[in-house]
């Protein structure tokens, strides 16, 4: 997959400085076109608050304030980076009642930040997980005061053999196949069962030109999230690629996850797709 349109999805999470910037280096590596995205189905005030008469007016006005602030950030990253004739702003009202999933689907990839840290405000945000599993396109998720002079070089691959990393890796292979870039599959436990250990999957991408080590670890009493963790410090990791939950979302909500885990602890950006 060649990288030509990218969306940058933002609805109040804290992270969009650090995912503009992120995804300003993406646009301006692969030549694409970058858009930016305020809002979803319904802002804050409208799901939320139900308010009407002189106080729904002034919080529309501080909506629509910050969102002007939102869009000259978005404007001035671009024009540093040089994009300017390859950027658009979409401000809510542009995009009428349409979710974030719905309008990812037109794009080849999302970036967004991370969900807020109050678990009480995700409501309000774009959901990484949820975009990944109904828009059908991978996204790529960039921590909150994440700052990078350049684009990975280390990319970390979570590889436990099942559809959504096989998907992941298949969609990130253009981002793999950058050179110089080195290359680490990661297994965690007795997750292949009777498969060669990454034997396969280290062939397949030998085969699209990309040299890669296999890296096995025991899950030694931690989750498998705080290994993949603790294995991208280890080794200096500037990217992880993973698919997203294999279970429902809501045993993810309410159980957690390796994908919900590895979102909220992660201090490099994650690509991951469902």
């Amino acid at each position: 997959m060649s990288i030509k349109n990218v969306l940058l999805a933002h609805t109040g999470n804290t992270a969009f400085l650090s995912s503009l910037r992120y995804a300003v280096k993406i646009a301006k590596r692969h030549d694409a076109w970058l858009t930016g995205l305020y809002g979803g189905t319904w802002s804050y005030v409208d799901q939320v608050l139900a308010v009407g008469g002189d106080l729904r007016a002034k919080l529309k006005e501080v909506e629509r304030s910050r969102v002007a602030e939102l869009r000259a950030q978005f404007e001035e990253e671009a024009a540093a980076g040089g994009i300017v004739e390859r950027s658009e702003f979409l401000p809510p009202d542009s995009v009428s009642k349409f979710a974030p999933t719905e309008i990812a689907r037109n794009f080849d990839f999302i970036v967004t930040g991370y969900q807020p840290k109050l678990r009480n405000d995700e409501y309000r945000a774009v959901s990484p997980d949820i975009i990944a599993l109904r828009s059908g396109r991978p996204v790529l998720v960039v921590p909150d005061g994440y700052e990078a002079e350049t684009l990975a070089s280390h990319a970390l691959v979570a590889w436990d053999g099942k559809r959504s990393a096989a998907r992941a890796i298949n969609d990130a292979m253009t981002v793999l196949e950058e050179k110089p870039r080195k290359v680490s599959i990661v297994t965690v436990g007795n997750v292949l069962h009777e498969l060669p250990d990454a034997t396969w999957i280290t062939r397949h991408l030998e085969r699209h030109g990309v040299k890669a080590e296999h890296i096995h670890r025991t899950k030694a009493g931690g989750s498998i999230a705080d290994v993949v963790q603790t294995t991208a410090d280890e080794i200096g990791a500037k990217l992880i690629v993973m698919g997203a939950y294999e279970h429902s979302k809501f045993s993810q909500d309410m159980f957690g996850g390796v994908t919900h885990q590895v979102l909220r602890t992660a201090k490099v950006p994650v690509f991951m797709s469902h």
